[in-house]
């Protein structure tokens, strides 16, 4: 198994993150955006996830040729990203984010199902290669976090760029392993996802990301109006991927011993808290830096096991659409709905109802899981 390969590619591509997700709202404010504008701007990126995953994942099952994807997906999104550097007005920057975001998103699910392939029945150690691309996203958004309180967000521009330059050169020497197999047409997908426990999953992840939306696109914003520095906010973004490290490190003994239903479970009633925690006590150091560390449970402990679900779910040719439907229905279009349904929110009632609305919604979700989400499908062997 490529180790290093894999890793590194995870640590350029949540490098992005690292840099698209605290700062990219902030330089939208300094062009001038008002909140309505920057959810809808911020939504776009979540709505092509909706549809772009599974149309690129319906052709690399067929193919069998995932990492060509990921190679042509980066390149194409460096290609597009360029035109950001020339264009500030609402409606050419959508189209921009449209369409770069659109290859962008075909990159992940493609690569989860190709590091799927190669760790085979190992796959309770997938966190192990993940870890590398939250540490990307630490060092990026703690170092672009100082760029950006002395040189203003629109630094982000370049630095993204290259970081986007070097997802696509990382791809490169990575094949697809030899278990990688075409889909069986002799049975529909369908039939996976006419199950109600599949079915229950997946609503679950849309409610979880669309629970983010106020977190991904007005936090910073947010912390900034409360009277914290840039280089401050940089901070606790990296604290909350530094909890999700720790775990991440874990990850394997956990699902082990609980199983990828419990930690779900348990994942969900975090959220619920961070999100109230973070909506109530903005001036409380203590209490935002407390919520942070629960980013270990709404992401960490959450990701490592839906991944672990969808590997069991969608066995063998499946794979490529089942992670693609993994992103399309939860950071697609819960993440779409969240950012943007958290703008309108933002502007007329404000942080508080936000993220308390964030918690319900995290609440809904427990509910649903408990009642219907299994570690095992029928007929799946234990």
């Amino acid at each position: 198994m490529p180790y290093w390969r894999l890793s590194g590619f995870y640590f350029f591509y949540f490098s992005a993150l690292g840099g698209l997700i605290p700062y990219w709202s902030l330089y939208l404010k300094q062009l001038g955006f008002d909140a309505v504008a920057i959810g809808e701007l911020m939504a776009i990126p979540m709505a092509t996830k909706f549809v772009a995953p599974y149309i690129w994942g319906w052709l690399g099952d067929r193919l069998g040729q995932h990492m060509s994807i990921v190679r042509l997906g980066s390149l194409l999104t460096c290609i597009i990203f360029l035109g950001v550097f020339w264009i500030q007005g609402f409606w050419g920057l959508a189209l921009v984010m449209a369409l770069f975001s659109f290859f962008w998103n075909a990159v992940l699910p493609q690569f989860e199902a190709v590091t799927l392939n190669y760790l085979g029945q190992r796959v309770t150690h997938y966190a192990h290669i993940r870890v590398w691309g939250s540490i990307g996203f630490i060092l990026t958004v703690v170092v672009l976090g100082v760029a950006v309180d002395s040189q203003g967000p629109a630094v982000v521009l370049p630095a993204l760029l290259a970081i986007y330059a070097a997802i696509w050169l990382s791809s490169l020497p990575i094949g697809d392993p030899c278990s990688a197999t075409r889909s069986d047409q002799r049975k529909s997908i369908l039939t996976i996802l006419r199950l109600p426990s599949v079915i229950a999953f997946f609503l679950v992840c849309f409610l979880l990301q669309a629970g983010h939306g106020a977190y991904y696109t007005f936090y910073s914003i947010y912390m900034e109006a409360v009277g914290y520095s840039k280089t401050m906010i940089g901070g606790f973004w990296a604290l909350g991927v530094v909890a999700e490290v720790i775990v991440f490190l874990f990850m394997h003994r956990l699902l082990l011993r609980f199983g990828a239903r419990r930690v779900l479970l348990a994942s969900l009633f975090l959220a619920a808290v961070r999100w109230l925690l973070i909506g109530n006590f903005p001036q409380s150091l203590g209490m935002l830096l407390f919520a942070q560390t629960l980013h270990a449970a709404t992401f960490g402990t959450f990701h490592a096991a839906a991944i672990h679900l969808v590997h069991h779910y969608f066995p063998g040719g499946y794979q490529g659409r089942g992670q693609a439907l993994y992103s399309s229905l939860s950071f697609g279009a819960g993440g779409a709905v969240g950012s943007l349904f958290s703008g309108y929110l933002w502007s007329s009632s404000g942080p508080t109802v936000t993220y308390g609305l964030s918690a319900l919604v995290s609440l809904l979700a427990l509910l649903v899981a408990w009642r219907w989400v299994v570690d095992r499908l029928p007929h799946q062997p234990a």
